[in-house]
């Protein structure tokens, strides 16, 4: 039996088997809130829960249909249609014709239904077939149908405390047979710290760190987790597999380098493993739109806009069918020229920005609104670009004295950025005269 349990996540293991050890939620699971009473009482409702990922909304789900001895019955909308909903209608129907039980639908990502997807459940919410739980990361507001957010009171579930996660962590770190205690790996309440920090409200998430610094640790033999492995642990070095044992990281690595090596067919491979995988269509998307951007930039500037509406497009579409704009995108940026100049530069200038402290903006860069300013020489000597040839001020300089010739932009030979290279070669050349005629 242990050995069965210790080969689920840490973070499956680990879910609260009763109320009073759930972490967090306090403003919504104090006794004497409405929601606390229904549950320790067992009178359902429907409900959405609204809250960042981590947050215990599955677990505060399954805890309700555990004191409403009601049989919990999860889908997940990135995964199912309209047709797992009649299932799971039909067996709730069953459930409650021979056990003469409740059945609590638990809709993980919500969000993702479309409308008529979220319409189906309304003549079975209403006619007390199912009592619904929904969960969401998006505004209920923007993302769910009036109707059926009318059926259904919205609890907004807050990211955890410090202190919330370091109950997590420490309850984690000790329990011998759900947890990682038989381990015997100690950390330090500053290394807690460290991780719970990292985690960013998300207990989740700290579990899951928390259960990669244990099996780095049993690699190298280390007793203690300790600065150098958190550090390793912490800096996104080390990545973990995703839940079904798949390597999630090094696949989104092999779409994002597909991409970047030009080659469609090996891009389109690795978007539909991890579609058909379930991953989150709003995370390939988000990933998509930074590939545009790292990969391609300036050398074909209409990836950018291809991506985002991809995105959209799959936002209003949901699963399946959004998962076809994505390909779409895939595709083009794969077929576009690429160039990494515009990542290089903005790595370049954000290192100056965070090295080269508070460096005052050049005078004559200034706006001069009043009297005062004016007589300080704010905007004295700015040369308005319109007003010079080819709306271009040769020889004017825009950055701090200090950084006088710094250059991070750097266009590459390919796509647009040829024609950018050639105009700012020229801009240069223009510079070069004005200087040598001062």
């Amino acid at each position: 039996m242990l050995f069965d349990d210790l080969t689920k996540p840490l973070a499956d293991r680990m879910r609260p088997q009763k109320l009073d050890d759930y972490a967090g939620q306090q403003h919504i699971l104090k006794p004497g809130k409405p929601l606390y009473e229904a549950i320790v009482s067992g009178r359902l409702h429907s409900m959405i829960f609204w809250g960042p990922p981590g947050t215990g909304k599955t677990t505060l789900a399954k805890l309700i249909a555990r004191h409403s001895d009601a049989e919990f019955m999860p889908i997940s909308a990135v995964l199912s249609g309209v047709k797992d909903i009649r299932a799971a209608v039909a067996e709730a129907k069953k459930i409650q014709r021979e056990q003469h039980r409740r059945t609590l639908l638990f809709v993980d990502e919500v969000h993702r239904f479309n409308k008529s997807q979220q319409d189906a459940f309304l003549p079975h919410v209403e006619d007390g077939t199912v009592y619904f739980i929904g969960a969401t990361t998006e505004n209920p507001s923007f993302a769910l149908n009036n109707a059926l957010l009318s059926r259904a009171r919205v609890y907004v579930l807050r990211p955890l405390t410090l202190d919330d996660l370091l109950q997590v962590l420490d309850k984690a770190l000790t329990d011998p047979l759900q947890g990682v205690g038989h381990a015997r790996v100690t950390m330090a309440d500053d290394i807690k710290r460290q991780f719970a920090g990292a985690a960013d409200g998300d207990a989740r998430k700290l579990l899951n760190l928390l259960e990669l610094a244990v099996e780095l640790a049993a690699a190298q033999q280390h007793a203690e987790i300790d600065a150098q492995l958190a550090g390793e642990v912490l800096s996104g070095g080390v990545r973990r597999f995703d839940n079904q044992g798949e390597e999630f990281y090094n696949q989104i690595s092999a779409l994002h380098k597909s991409v970047r090596g030009s080659s469609p067919d090996a891009a389109l491979y690795w978007l539909c493993r991890m579609i058909d995988a379930g991953c989150d269509l709003s995370y390939l998307a988000r990933r998509i739109v930074r590939m545009a951007s790292e990969d391609i930039g300036n050398a074909d500037p209409r990836a950018l806009a291809i991506a985002i509406n991809a995105w959209e497009a799959q936002e209003r579409l949901g699963n399946p069918e959004g998962g076809l704009s994505l390909a779409q995108a895939v595709v083009y940026l794969a077929c576009a020229p690429k160039s990494n100049a515009v990542y290089q530069a903005y790595n370049a200038a954000m290192d100056d920005a965070r090295n080269s402290g508070s460096l005052s903006v050049p005078v004559h860069l200034r706006n001069a609104p009043t009297a005062l300013m004016k007589s300080l020489d704010y905007g004295k000597a700015y040369r308005y670009a319109h007003d010079e040839p080819e709306a271009y001020a040769a020889g004017e300089h825009y950055f701090p004295d200090e950084l006088a010739g710094a250059s991070y932009y750097r266009p590459v030979e390919r796509g647009l950025e040829i024609k950018i290279s050639e105009k700012l070669r020229h801009l240069r050349e223009l510079d070069k005269n004005a200087d040598g005629h001062r």
